[in-house]
């Protein structure tokens, strides 16, 4: 049997496609709610509400927002969402793409540091769920200032992003 060369060549590799939360994700958009398309009306946004079947949004991961080009009051998505904050995993305000670059984000924030502490850093491309272009350049931020290099791609095939240089290196051994 051949050696797999990528194992030992201390490569730590990173798959952001591990990190997705595979939550149903729903979308409550309030143009559902406007008046003739146009404006949201108080009483009947409010009496809406109380007759709205929240249940549905049970455990779901829920973008809030309005696609249409109406002026809504801020009120308004504050009153949506402390009606779905006791129903669903998480309410954010925003496109379900909104969505994931907030809780990718959230994954990075909560890394430890020491563990990419001057390692060979591979962020694996390609993957079967969305990854947002923001999860790589937050991750490629937090990873520069501690990783000796970081490359993007296969482990097998890689495109070179940062690289310490060499006097930085002696200092940090």
């Amino acid at each position: 049997m051949l050696p797999n060369k990528v194992a030992q060549s201390g490569l730590l590799t990173i798959d952001l496609e591990d990190w997705y939360d595979p939550t149903e994700r729903m979308v409550f958009d309030l143009k559902d709610w406007l008046f003739e398309g146009l404006i949201l009306r108080e009483k009947d946004f409010r009496e809406g509400l109380k007759q709205h079947d929240f249940s549905r949004y049970q455990n779901k991961l829920v973008s809030l927002l309005c696609s249409a080009d109406a002026i809504v009051p801020t009120w308004a998505f504050m009153l949506a969402a402390s009606w779905l904050e006791p129903v669903a995993r998480r309410v954010v305000f925003g496109t379900p793409d909104r969505l994931d670059e907030i809780l990718y984000a959230e994954k990075i924030a909560a890394l430890d540091p020491e563990v990419y502490r001057d390692q060979r850093i591979v962020i694996k491309g390609c993957s079967k769920v969305p990854v947002p272009i923001s999860a790589y350049t937050a991750l490629t931020t937090f990873l520069r200032p501690i990783a000796r290099s970081i490359h993007y791609g296969e482990p097998c095939s890689t495109v070179p992003v940062y690289k310490r240089p060499k006097s930085q290196d002696d200092s940090h051994s």
